[in-house]
């Protein structure tokens, strides 16, 4: 007998014309370039978006002001092929350092570029808010917007045209 967890991961995967090492570095080390400055739990307007590079590093956002909020951390660092965060944001759109809901993000090489998947998974961690937090993630302004983005950076970047 098989077991369904509810609610069910947030699944996205898109095809991006650039090679592995680039659609990683675009979405790792370049994240600044295209994350939403909509998508932010900081009290300001959000000037930058940082994944530190290695495993326990972390997930945040800089206001303009400078002031630091916390998103996750890095629970997997292995370019080209994996990226794993810690998502640490409840359903109130609040850090709660308790929480751990995963996005694993993962880069196969394919003809046209590189195949990225996402998985934004556990969320029924998220307790009885976890079914409206899944529809918020999985609404045309959630993973499905910055997954777009985050395409078109890639591939400006692996045209050549990003440096």
């Amino acid at each position: 007998m098989s077991t369904t967890i509810q609610p069910a991961p947030v699944r996205k995967t898109i095809v991006v014309a650039a090679d592995p090492a680039t659609a990683f570095e675009v979405f790792a080390s370049r994240i600044d370039r295209w994350w939403p400055r909509s998508h932010t739990i900081g009290k300001g307007p959000l000037a930058s978006v940082v994944i530190e590079e290695r495993v326990g590093g972390r997930w945040y956002g800089v206001d303009e002001d400078g002031t630091e909020t916390n998103w996750g951390d890095v629970l997997v660092w292995s370019p080209p092929e994996r990226l794993v965060l810690a998502w640490r944001i409840a359903a109130d759109w609040r850090f709660d350092p308790g929480l751990l809901t995963e996005v694993e993000v993962t880069f196969n090489a394919v003809a046209q570029g590189t195949e990225v998947r996402l998985e934004h998974r556990h969320l029924e961690r998220m307790g009885p808010a976890a079914d409206a937090a899944r529809a918020a993630f999985d609404s045309p302004n959630g993973w499905a917007a910055i997954v777009a983005l985050y395409a078109a950076e890639a591939a400006l970047t692996g045209a050549g045209e990003g440096p």
